[in-house]
């Protein structure tokens, strides 16, 4: 009988070691990474635009382009992860991310600063959620959905941790001092924990499910992979967008710097706490109707976040409130395909899957900074997004998976912890 054990990962050929530190490990490196290169820029946006006389357009811009570099570079880092694993391409992406805020804060133009965040997009692409969720299907197979909510409900924090941070660096440092500081912690903790954390051996791929047939091509071109992709990424837009313009939406109401960014953070609290919920909604749902409901839950807080002018308080549970729906909508995107097509050829497949969505968490920091002032203010952004969730449910109603044979053959068997 086939066994699966908390140290080794089941393959075709018994059990496999895995590397006991990958998963804490990966936990403070999505901490890290998503806090200083993603979520510092909208605390800091504000400063480093008005000390420099750079349009907000244009710098939003520049971060747009990172995240864009980052959709194209994740497919190859996903083939590379599917045939190497995953230790070399994030243990350079380290340094790589330390370097480009280095660039970011010394950066005398636009030119030399949008350079910096070129350089960023190809760190985030090796670091960000993508390699570590390829590493972690392939890893903890076929029990890998817990381990991506751990992964997560560390990443959630995030923003918790890091904006309410850069805010305080802010009082006493200026912009570029403060991504300086960002920068040698970046290389501190993750350097070292992608470095020495990933070296277990790399299982071979486990056999597709009969039900994928064809090949990476053949899902590829599918009618359900791209009616997918395409209610993903409208959903993403609206996601990011919403993080990214939450800040000025509540510096549009009135609030402080100090207040938008705490409301930002305890957000990510939202995320963490939204997680924790994934894997019940797993056992009760299908996986069309949970795509459509959080896709539809995303587009409702949206909407209540444009409407409701205040309280604090109020504006500040709405921002938990949508922090747990992203929460989930993370982790559905990391299991979209493998609830479809299996995990033979995750890294590939999610990478083509996730590059339009990245491209649209690319772009909507910039579409909605540009957006913002023809539709008369944040709060008119916000309900323009609430309806693009909103196509993007009736969308993710038609993208139904392909139908998959009954359980059948073995049953794997755990040991208790």
């Amino acid at each position: 009988m086939t066994e699966l054990h908390t140290s080794g990962a089941v393959t075709g050929t018994g059990v496999r070691s895995r590397p006991r530190a990958a998963l804490p490990a990966l936990c403070a490196t999505q901490i890290t990474s998503w806090g200083i290169l993603y979520y510092a820029f909208p605390v800091l946006n504000p400063q480093i635009t008005a000390t420099t006389g750079w349009p907000t357009g244009a710098t939003t811009a520049s971060f747009s382009a990172a995240l864009l570099v980052s959709a194209l570079a994740g497919i190859r880092v996903g083939r590379i992860i599917d045939r190497h694993g995953p230790r070399t391409v994030m243990t350079a992406g380290s340094p790589l991310g330390a370097l480009s805020l280095l660039v970011v804060a010394a950066a005398p133009d636009l030119p030399l600063f949008t350079a910096g965040w070129l350089l960023a997009g190809a760190a985030m692409a090796a670091t960000f959620y993508q390699p570590a969720f390829a590493a972690l299907t392939r890893w903890y197979a076929p029990d890998h959905v817990r381990a991506l909510t751990v992964v997560t409900l560390a990443g959630g924090l995030a923003s918790t941790i890091f904006a309410p941070t850069t805010a305080a660096l802010t009082d006493h440092l200026s912009w570029r001092a403060t991504y300086t500081v960002l920068a040698l912690l970046l290389a501190a903790i993750t350097i070292p924990a992608h470095a020495f954390a990933l070296k277990g051996p790399w299982p071979a791929a486990p056999p597709a499910p009969a039900h994928a047939g064809g090949g990476v091509s053949a899902i590829a071109r599918s009618r359900p992979f791209w009616m997918l992709a395409c209610a993903l990424t409208l959903s993403a837009f609206t996601v990011y967008a919403v993080v990214v313009d939450l800040v000025s939406l509540l510096l549009e109401r009135g609030f402080t710097t100090s207040q938008a960014a705490w409301a930002l953070g305890l957000g990510g609290a939202g995320q963490t706490l939204g997680r924790t919920l994934y894997s019940p909604l797993t056992r009760h749902s299908t996986t069309t109707t949970r795509t459509v409901t959080l896709i539809a839950l995303g587009g409702a807080t949206t909407a209540a976040l444009a409407l409701v002018p205040g309280p604090y308080a109020l504006l500040t549970a709405l921002s938990v409130a949508a922090g747990m729906v992203r929460g989930n909508i993370t982790l559905l995107q990391a299991t979209a395909f493998p609830d479809r097509w299996g995990t033979t050829h995750y890294g590939h497949l999610s990478g083509l899957l996730t590059a339009p969505v990245t491209a649209a968490s690319a772009l909507a920091p910039f579409a909605g900074a540009a957006l913002a002032a023809p539709l008369g203010g944040y709060p008119h952004l916000f309900t323009v997004l609430a309806l693009i969730s909103a196509m993007a449910a009736l969308i993710a109603a038609a993208a139904t998976p392909p139908d998959k044979p009954p359980a059948c053959g073995r049953r794997i068997r755990k040991d208790p912890p």
